[in-house]
C-alpha cells in the first residue's frame, strides 16, 4: 500500500509539471464557460429546448474534460513509459508494472475531478448555477463517462508502438470527438447530417448521458447512451490487457 501511494503521489508531481495537461483540464473549460456565458448569459432559449447556454454548457464541458485526462494524457503518458523503458525498468523493483500503470490511471481520474469541481464552482459564483438533477444521478453518469473514455485512452496507450504513433493517434481521436462530439459546440446547433456524425462519436454519448442527467431528464431517456458506454469500456478493457505492450 505504502508503494502505491509513493507511486501515485511521484505520478502526480509529474502530471502537474506538464503545463498543457493543467491547462486543457483546469483552465481551458472554465474559460469557454466564462467567455460564451458572459455573451450568452443564461436565460432560457427554445433552441436549448428552454435551457440557458450555461445550463447546457457545464456538461459539455465536463465532457471535454474526460476527453483531455483519458484520451491526451492518460494514454501518451503510457506511451512515454514504454518508449523510455521506464516499465522495463520496474521489473527488478518492488513495484510492479500494472501498479504503475493503475497510478497512472488514479492521477488523471484525481486530475478530472478535480477540473469538473472547479467548473461547477466557477459556474455557482459567477453565474449561480443551481443543480437541476439529482446528485447521485449526475455523479453516476459521470463516473462511467469517464471510465468510458478512459477505456479507449488505455487501449491507445496498449496498443501503440511508440510516442509518436501515440501522440498522433490520440490527437485524431481526440480533436474529432471534442469538435464534432458536442463538448465545445452544442449539438443542439448541429444540422441532422452533423448529428449523424456525432453519434459514431463515443463522445457524443457522453455528453448526452450527463446532459441528460445535469438537466434531471428522465433515465429512459439515457439508455441508449449507458449501452454503448458501458459497453465501449468493457471492449476496451478487454482488447487493452490481451494486447498491452510492456516494451
Amino acid at each position: 500500500m505504502k508503494a502505491f501511494y509513493e507511486t501515485v503521489k511521484m505520478e502526480l508531481k509529474l502530471f502537474t509539471r506538464y503545463f498543457a495537461n493543467m491547462f486543457f483540464i483546469f483552465i481551458f473549460p472554465t474559460l469557454m464557460l466564462l467567455i460564451f456565458g458572459g455573451i450568452y448569459g443564461n436565460k432560457p432559449v427554445p433552441m436549448f429546448g428552454g435551457y440557458g447556454t450555461i445550463d447546457i454548457s457545464i456538461p459539455s464541458y465536463t465532457a471535454l474534460i474526460i476527453a483531455v485526462t483519458g484520451i491526451m494524457a492518460f494514454p501518451l503518458s503510457i506511451c512515454g513509459y514504454r518508449e523510455k523503458k521506464v516499465l522495463k525498468r520496474f521489473k527488478g523493483t518492488p513495484i510492479s508494472q500494472s501498479m504503475v500503470i493503475f497510478s497512472q490511471a488514479v492521477v488523471s481520474i484525481i486530475m478530472t475531478i478535480i477540473g469538473f469541481i472547479i467548473l461547477i464552482l466557477v459556474g455557482k459564483i459567477v453565474y449561480d448555477i443551481k443543480v437541476i438533477g439529482n446528485i447521485s444521478y449526475i455523479i453516476s453518469t459521470f463516473l462511467l463517462s469517464m471510465f468510458s473514455i478512459f477505456s479507449i485512452g488505455f487501449l491507445v496507450g496498449s496498443v501503440a508502438p511508440n510516442m509518436k504513433a501515440g501522440n498522433a493517434i490520440a490527437n485524431l481521436i481526440y480533436f474529432l470527438m471534442i469538435f464534432l462530439g458536442g463538448a465545445t459546440i452544442p449539438l443542439e446547433v448541429f444540422p441532422d447530417f452533423m448529428i449523424k456524425i456525432a453519434k459514431a462519436l463515443p463522445l457524443y454519448y457522453a455528453v448526452d448521458l450527463l446532459k441528460n442527467a445535469w438537466l434531471n431528464k428522465s433515465l429512459e431517456s439515457s439508455i441508449r447512451s449507458i449501452t454503448v458506454l458501458f459497453t465501449l469500456m468493457i471492449v476496451c478493457i478487454i482488447i487493452s490487457v490481451k494486447n498491452f505492450r510492456w516494451e
